[in-house]
């Protein structure tokens, strides 16, 4: 189920990370794409305000403690909303873990060709962070990443989601002020 066509989804962000610089507009003009483009994506996130927080990883990792009883740091956690409170549901995602896993990535042999090559678009960073609410975006659509195949099919979607936004040119500018 997704949102009317003709109906903006409500997108409360929170930005619980100090050093994290966001574009709220921005965001919510990525999830109104992704919204567009719902039956591409088992129907879409469910209808009623999305919440999205992004945090550091001390803050998801209590998260992860608090709901999940494991006290590691992870990307991405997403709860189901509430529909008759008029709730789709929150994603919370860790832009530490982003940035940690765009420094590992980007050090590799390739990386000045690599960055030349990303410079006219979305930094690595911000294609890593909105990589990661896209995932939450399909975990409220009804994607699932726990059994191999129903991984793969996630990947395909996350590809799928964004690649529509890349074209749209609506992945939002993150950026880490360290």
């Amino acid at each position: 189920m997704s949102s009317p066509a003709n109906s903006a989804r409500t997108v409360a962000i929170r930005n619980a990370h100090p050093q994290l610089r966001l574009a709220r507009p921005a965001i919510t003009a990525a999830i109104a794409i992704l919204d567009q483009h719902a039956a591409r994506f088992l129907g879409g996130c469910p209808p009623g305000e999305l919440s999205l927080a992004f945090l550091t990883d001390q803050s998801l990792a209590k998260i992860h403690a608090d709901f999940m009883n494991d006290p590691t740091a992870t990307d991405v956690i997403t709860f189901e909303g509430d529909a008759a409170a008029g709730l789709a549901g929150e994603i919370c995602v860790s832009a530490d873990t982003a940035a940690r896993f765009i420094r590992l990535k980007s050090s590799g042999p390739q990386t000045s060709r690599r960055q030349a090559k990303l410079t006219a678009g979305p930094t690595p960073f911000a294609e890593e962070l909105m990589l990661y609410v896209v995932h939450g975006w399909l975990h409220l659509a009804g994607y699932d990443d726990l059994e191999p195949a129903k991984k793969r099919r996630m990947r395909a979607a996350e590809t799928r989601a964004m690649k529509l936004l890349r074209t749209a040119q609506a992945v939002p500018a993150f950026k880490l002020i360290r």
